[in-house]
């Protein structure tokens, strides 16, 4: 299926010869479930974390459904975002489980002292500011800090030490007040230097801190840029993504 080319009553002379020359150039082709598992699982082999065995890879109208017994947290989100990279790939449904290695079990003493020792250790994470609970290798996060990188930045540095099965991030970012026109401004500006063609298809809306992002994007990588960008405005509390990734082949 392609594109059609917008009529020229439909928008000033400039605007429609952009329009029509996107168009011209842009053939949009669904992938079969088919096409897209034997992707996804050469992304799989690809990706140097994960190990490719022991992920089972089901694909059913552009969703994909991982299983299997995973030997640590960090291989699981990367079996996780290697789906989400592949084309055509509209979601994914998580049902690995992981199983630790011997030689990675801890108990949940030692991974709140390692918890505590990794965000110490951020200088990007204000450390006395997050407190954390760990039940059988599940980490959940509290607290509240200044922006959302720091929140961030916090899970990321729980992800991958020995022991953790899953992070559940509950931390508040408690951002200073700011206009919310500004906000807008600023990520609408932001998103523009940083994923032009992006931008032309993301609409930006905030109310209190909290960003609402809609339209279409063509990829998990572009929603995961485009998130972040958001995320890292000044004055922002919450990201809600309502993007939805077009299955483009």
């Amino acid at each position: 299926m392609v594109k059609q080319t917008p009529r020229s009553e439909d928008c000033d002379t400039g605007e429609w010869m952009l329009r029509a020359a996107e168009a011209a150039m842009t053939t949009v082709t669904t992938k079969s479930d088919v096409q897209i598992k034997k992707d996804v699982l050469a992304e799989l082999a690809w990706d140097p974390v994960v190990t490719e065995t022991e992920v089972g890879v089901q694909v059913r109208n552009g969703i994909v459904t991982l299983t299997g017994n995973i030997s640590s947290y960090p291989k699981k989100l990367a079996a996780r975002a290697a789906a989400h990279r592949v084309a055509g790939v509209l979601d994914v449904v998580d049902d690995m489980k992981i199983k630790l290695a011997g030689i990675w079990e801890r108990t949940d003493e030692d991974i709140c002292e390692a918890i505590r020792n990794a965000l110490m250790w951020n200088v990007l994470v204000p450390d006395d500011r997050i407190t954390s609970t760990v039940s059988s290798g599940m980490v959940t996060l509290q607290g509240g800090v200044d922006t959302w990188v720091q929140r961030y930045e916090a899970e990321k540095s729980v992800q991958h030490l020995a022991g953790v099965r899953g992070v559940i991030n509950n931390i508040i970012v408690e951002a200073k007040p700011v206009n919310a026109g500004q906000i807008q401004r600023q990520i609408e500006e932001a998103l523009e230097r940083q994923a032009e063609r992006e931008a032309r298809r993301i609409g930006v809306a905030v109310s209190d801190g909290v960003v609402t992002l809609t339209g279409t994007v063509r990829s998990w990588g572009e929603k995961n840029a485009i998130d972040r960008i958001a995320g890292s405005t000044l004055g922002v509390r919450r990201v809600e993504d309502r993007t939805t990734v077009e299955a483009y082949g």
